[in-house]
């Protein structure tokens, strides 16, 4: 019993997420993330797209070098990184990187994934597509294809809950946590 209301508070947790996903194969293996983010187009690409932006809803300290081969780097507490480097970018329309994935997949992190950001006005809205493509074959690449499948899923949360409630107060969110 106690699983299957630790399942329901999930199905409903996921249902009650602004972000969309979609798992794809074919024709080509990506992880497709929708979110519409209630701001002018203009001022989530700043959030995106500058150091000062990005650490009002990624990490504190986040470092935004916007130039083919510049960093888009989040510096997590206990020294942990994310991000990736930036392939090339269309102020306002898009930014593509070649992601880093998470510590625990070294194999992935090394090889990178395309992770290509695309905004687009949506009313008085920004509707926000991630598409994470260059997926290879084997064990750790599937583990890290599941993970990302939330954790990229969350980042877009954070995103829009920047937008929904203000920049996020990292001493409140972290508490005493250090970079």
């Amino acid at each position: 019993m106690r699983v299957l209301c630790l399942l329901a508070a999930a199905s409903f947790a996921l249902a009650q997420s602004p972000v969309r996903v979609v798992t794809q194969s074919e024709p080509e293996k990506a992880l497709i993330f929708e979110v519409t983010i209630p701001a002018p187009r203009a001022a989530v690409w700043r959030a995106f797209s500058t150091s000062d932006g990005l650490s009002t809803w990624l990490t504190p300290g986040a470092v935004v070098d916007l130039r083919q081969g510049g960093e888009w780097t989040a510096h997590f507490p206990g020294g942990k990184t994310g991000g990736g480097t930036i392939v090339n970018f269309v102020p306002e329309q898009e930014m593509t990187l070649a992601a880093m994935a998470p510590e625990q997949f070294p194999t992935v992190r090394a090889t990178r994934t395309i992770a290509r950001f695309q905004f687009f006005t949506d009313g008085e809205s920004t509707r926000v597509r991630l598409v994470q493509t260059g997926w290879k074959t084997g064990e750790e690449w599937d583990r890290a294809y599941d993970y990302l499948a939330k954790g990229n899923a969350q980042l877009l949360v954070t995103l829009h809950r920047r937008f929904v409630s203000g920049p996020i107060d990292w001493a409140k969110e972290w508490g005493g946590a250090k970079k």
